[in-house]
């Protein structure tokens, strides 16, 4: 998987089509991720103590990380992720401008 926390994605299928979001949390083992105001579910939570209160919340599911596409920072479209190797280091590039994710 080639997106990691703190990546601006693009929602590519689904509900919410077109929405960029920053990516929130990285699931590799299930390739999913949490996306900001993306797959956003209402979850109902009950009060633990006498003092809290009982409320709907709106929290994010995660989707599918083949559902998103990386947003590069320097062109600022969708792009695909190429790995280079500098300095005997592998980083992240964008495949349209060359830029380092």
């Amino acid at each position: 998987m080639n997106i990691i926390k703190n990546d601006t994605v693009i929602v590519l299928s689904g509900r919410d089509k077109g929405t960029k979001g920053k990516v929130l949390s990285a699931d590799p083992r299930n390739g999913k991720l949490i996306v900001e105001g993306v797959s956003v579910a209402s979850v109902h939570q009950k009060a633990r103590r006498q003092e809290e209160q009982s409320a709907i919340i709106k929290k994010e599911t995660p989707i599918y990380a083949c559902k998103v596409m990386v947003v590069c920072p320097k062109c600022g479209k969708p792009t695909r992720v190429g790995h280079k190797i500098t300095d005997g280091k592998k980083a992240r590039v964008c495949k349209k401008c060359g830029a380092e994710l």
